[in-house]
């Protein structure tokens, strides 16, 4: 019986000196981070420009040699941009493609660039400089969505809407302080991003594969051309850290979970049993057999692309629990989770924003609904404690009964007669009838962070100030 030979790819040029022969090709295909990590150029060749000018600096590298890796790096970049550059798996990666391909431009100046420095360092420096940019992006973006929730929220700040709890009807609110409660929620959102963002900002480079290096040099100098706050103060830390990206991700989850929410209720008050809102043919669909149907697919995609932060986190952080320091290639794994998330909150925002902007509040129809569940009894209730000095506890024994008094008569609160409110409880005048209204009900919800339509309309202003 013959022995299949194994198939190999050609002798990898990182450590040549050491193997004779190639990997076998599976190897090489695992093995090869190219198709992920080629998202990191302009990362890399930036780290690389600045750790060439610190290395001349210090005198481990010439003038000349840092001159022409930077002149190569600016062309490298170039090329990429405009679709020139190819790239490759024998090379692995984004860092050796970029080398080798400085090597055919500058010759061997170009394998000076690489002292005092790895892999290991390298990319978590390239990681973070990325991450810091995705951070600062989603920051814009989470603020047009506050916009375009704020911009509904003042158009609407006197549209009564039924408000509930356990999806029940509970008491009156108005639209624009239902959609204000998302602007704060988004508002929480970035400070958790703009929180992570200075635990990334950190520069890991200059730590070298583990333990430092024996060059003199200038970690401060490096950390400051490319903008982070400080150099990461242990060397092992610095290579196997993937916290920042565990804690970009929680935060992106926490955001998913906010939107998700936001699109349940889209589609919640797009179904007709509801019709709070109206969506147009811009963000919904149609049926392939049945022809009245208007389908909110961009809020319910937007709701299920929750699912995929949420497993981003789950897959880094089952990943990263049980590593020794200090490198392991598990790592590789970590960059495809944070890029999806990425991904995935740039295309969802713009979806939110988008369908916010496009909806129209039905008014007649919230108002309508308004009228099931005996929506103001916590105001019969709490006229009581105010103006017949009944114990709250009382009076909210008392509002059950009246309420299903009118149960029984299926009709409002406000439709009994004084005398049927009266058979429950004597203490009951004619002055009950004012704060049975949903309109009187909100109006009176004046306290700080209430539903008062004053009180809405100076939330959106204060937001502006405070988020736009």
């Amino acid at each position: 019986m013959t022995k299949k030979k194994t198939a190999r790819a050609k002798p990898n040029p990182l450590w040549g000196g050491h193997y004779s022969q190639g990997p076998a090709a599976i190897m090489a295909t695992i093995n090869a981070s190219i198709d992920i990590d080629r998202r990191l150029y302009a990362q890399d060749i930036a780290a690389s420009k600045a750790h060439a000018a610190m290395l001349a600096a210090k005198g481990i590298l010439s003038g000349r040699d840092a001159k022409a890796i930077a002149n190569g790096l600016d062309k490298i970049q170039s090329e990429i941009e405009n679709g020139a550059f190819t790239f490759t798996r024998e090379l692995e990666d984004v860092h050796m493609n970029i080398e080798s391909r400085l090597r055919d431009l500058i010759g061997d100046a170009a394998g000076r660039l690489h002292t005092a420095r790895s892999r290991n360092d390298q990319v978590a420096t390239d990681f973070r400089l990325w991450l810091r940019d995705a951070i600062d992006d989603l920051q814009f973006r989470l603020r047009d969505l506050q916009e375009a929730l704020l911009d509904q929220a003042e158009r609407h700040a006197a549209t009564l809407m039924p408000g509930f709890t356990h999806l029940q009807p509970a008491q009156p609110i108005t639209f624009g302080h239902h959609l204000m409660a998302y602007v704060e929620m988004l508002g929480r959102d970035r400070d958790r991003f703009r929180d992570c963002r200075k635990r990334v900002n950190e520069m890991p480079l200059g730590a070298a594969a583990l333990a430092g290096t024996s060059f003199p040099i200038d970690r401060t100098m490096t950390a400051k051309a490319l903008g982070f706050d400080r150099p990461m103060a242990n060397s092992l830390d610095a290579v196997s850290a993937r916290d920042f990206a565990l804690e970009f991700l929680a935060a992106a989850s926490t955001l998913g979970i906010h939107v998700s929410r936001l699109a349940e209720e889209i589609v919640i008050w797009c179904n007709p049993s509801f019709g709070f809102v109206k969506m147009s043919e811009a963000f919904t669909t149609g049926s392939s057999i049945m022809p009245q149907k208007r389908n909110p697919d961009a809020a319910e995609l937007a709701r299920a692309k929750t699912g995929r932060l949420l497993g981003a986190f789950n897959a880094l952080s089952v990943m990263m629990k049980g590593l020794p320091l200090a490198y392991a290639k598990d790592m590789q794994e970590d960059k495809e989770q944070v890029f999806d998330a990425v991904d995935t909150l740039h295309l969802t925002l713009a979806a939110m924003a988008g369908m916010i902007r496009d909806m129209t509040p039905d008014a007649e129809a919230m108002r309508r609904a308004l009228g099931e569940g005996f929506i103001t009894a916590t105001d019969l209730a709490d006229w009581l404690v105010r103006c017949c000095d009944v114990p709250f506890r009382d009076a909210h024994h008392i509002t059950g009964k009246i309420v299903r008094l009118a149960e029984g008569k299926t009709c409002g609160l406000a439709d009994l007669s004084l005398a049927e409110m009266q058979s429950v409880d004597p203490r009951i005048t004619r002055d009950v009838f004012s704060v049975l209204s949903p309109e009187n009900a909100v109006q009176s919800r004046a306290s700080f962070g209430g539903t008062a339509p004053a009180l809405v309309k100076k939330a959106v202003r204060d937001a502006r100030k405070r988020f736009l």
